[in-house]
């Protein structure tokens, strides 16, 4: 059946609103933890979620002085000497990436050179990097460094295509043929979700640069079985909660679909039976009191996989101003 969503669109600005702190600053929490480990006020995910946010439910700021104080904003966030952006919930490639990834929606970049990043220019520097990530036990936190690594260095167009074709060929060597994810899932390691979760970040690498996924057909066989039959390990509250995995699991099987006709019609059912569930939890929410949701980067994670769903059932999902995905722009969420 299909859906209209402007109630959600609508909710989710008034979060956004709610966690302005003034032109082009966001706080990414309204309240500190219980642990008091936040970092309340400006913060780096505020600030690019925030923008992320309004660029995909098509609010983005369009007067120029506004704009010139959302990238100040953002720029003034960066060390000087290494070029990086840190902000401590994340490896600071990831921090670096998704500041780099927002900027680029204001047609900007960092204000310095990413200093710390020029030795990845090197083939052998890059290749060593990414084979000493830990593939095996950490594919999903360590996927932030692979795939943040390209995108903080593509965006501010520091690489050649030379250096694209290793980091894709070195990729494309390492992808398990049978799941069609992760070099890890080669090693034995079981804990599949995990390895689907860090092989987005890969995938939307892919997507960005116009190259082939790595065996689609057998990334959907692994997504649809998943789904159907390990939902209950691919987190707590698949489908139930803001957050990441849900837009990892309907990227990578929406986009492995636009490579193959293996299993079509099932993939989009499956989508389109996720959907349903999702919009329902979405629709459902709190929005004053619902903490995930008043996390700015967990809710746009989860408008991300909203916006892809859209894409990915056309008439379905209907909202007035249609979802713009942010990865069709850049690659980095």
């Amino acid at each position: 059946m299909p859906y209209q969503v402007d109630s959600i669109v609508e909710k989710m600005l008034r979060t956004v609103a709610r966690h302005e702190l003034s032109t082009g600053a966001y706080a990414r929490y309204l309240k500190q933890d219980e642990t008091n480990s936040r970092k309340m006020g400006v913060n780096e995910y505020g600030c690019t979620d925030a923008a992320n946010i309004l660029y995909i439910l098509g609010h983005f700021p369009t007067d120029p002085d506004e704009r010139k104080n959302w990238v100040d904003t953002m720029q003034n966030m960066q060390d000087g000497d290494t070029g990086l952006f840190f902000e401590g919930t994340h490896h600071t490639l990831h921090t670096t990436a998704h500041v780099t990834a927002a900027l680029e929606l204001f047609d900007a970049r960092p204000r310095y050179p990413l200093r710390d990043l020029e030795r990845f220019l090197n083939k052998d520097t890059l290749y060593d990097f990414l084979e000493h990530l830990d593939w095996e036990h950490k594919p999903w936190p360590q996927s932030h460094q692979g795939a943040g690594l390209f995108a903080a260095m593509t965006i501010t167009r520091m690489v050649s295509e030379e250096w694209q074709n290793w980091y894709f060929d070195w990729l494309r060597d390492k992808c398990d043929p049978i799941g069609g994810i992760s070099y890890g899932a080669k090693l034995g390691q079981d804990c599949l979700p995990h390895h689907l979760y860090g092989w987005f970040h890969y995938l939307f690498n892919h997507e960005y640069a116009r190259r082939p996924i790595p065996y689609p057909e057998q990334l959907i066989d692994s997504c649809l079985d998943l789904y159907y039959n390990h939902v209950d390990e691919m987190d707590y509250a698949f489908g139930g909660r803001c957050g990441f995995c849900e837009i990892d699991w309907v990227f990578a099987l929406n986009r492995a679909t636009r490579q193959t006709p293996h299993r079509f019609y099932e993939a989009k059912e499956a989508l389109r039976d996720f959907a349903g569930k999702f919009i329902a939890y979405l629709e459902s929410v709190d929005e004053n009191t619902t903490e995930d949701w008043n996390d700015l980067h967990m809710l746009f994670g989860a408008l991300c996989a909203l916006a892809e769903l859209q894409l990915a059932l056309p008439g379905e999902i209907h909202t007035t101003v249609p979802l713009k995905p942010v990865l069709d722009r850049r690659p980095f969420i």
